[in-house]
Parts: structure tokens; C-alpha cells; sequence
């Protein structure tokens, strides 16, 4: 889906190391856990020049794709679905920090 690349191929690392997450124009860092049935996640990162974060979850399906649910804290909410990869085709940068717009570290 085209709308999922604006900022390069949409992506989420859940390796449980300096995960991050690539989609539309949010650039996040991920923090994951292992649950019964696949990985819970919370994320923190920057849409343009706003901070968001939220939670989600994935599990592994038999046919290798990942099948879960994102959502923003207060927003919306998504299912997805993900394929493998080896590597990204550019790797994903870290999220922008903007300490001046808002005057505080996070």
C-alpha cells in the first residue's frame, strides 16, 4: 500500500533490541514483550512535529505473516499485517526530538 511509504517502506522491528517503527510520517522506537501468543509493544515517537505514542500487539499466523492491531494513545486504532525482512531498503532513522517546541526531554 502505497499510503504506508511516505517516509520510505513501512516497517516494525520486534526483536526485542532497539526496535523501531516506520509508517506514514511516524518514526517511533518500540519497546516489546513476549506474550502466550505473540509480542506486546508500546511505542513513542514523532509524527511530523508531534509527539505520539500507543501500544499494539502481533502474533505469528501458519502462514508466516504477521497479523496484529496498532493504536495511538486517545486516537485511532488499526489492524496490519506484516511480511518478513531480511533488511530494510533504507535503513529507519531515529525520531526527531524537538526539546524546544515543547521545552522537556522525553
Amino acid at each position: 500500500m502505497k499510503e504506508l511509504d511516505v517516509l520510505g517502506t513501512a516497517m516494525i522491528s520486534l526483536t526485542g533490541y532497539d526496535d523501531q517503527l516506520r509508517m506514514f510520517a511516524l518514526l517511533a522506537n518500540v519497546k516489546c514483550r513476549p506474550t502466550k501468543s505473540g509480542v506486546s509493544f508500546t511505542w513513542r515517537g514523532v509524527w511530523e512535529y508531534d509527539i505520539l505514542s500507543g501500544t499494539g500487539s502481533v502474533k505469528l499466523g501458519k502462514d508466516g505473516q504477521l497479523t496484529g492491531k496498532i493504536g495511538i494513545r486517545g486516537g485511532d486504532q488499526s489492524s496490519f499485517r506484516a511480511v518478513r525482512a531480511n533488511e530494510p531498503d533504507k535503513p529507519i532513522p531515529e525520531p526527531p526530538r524537538y526539546p524546544r517546541k515543547w521545552g522537556r526531554k522525553w
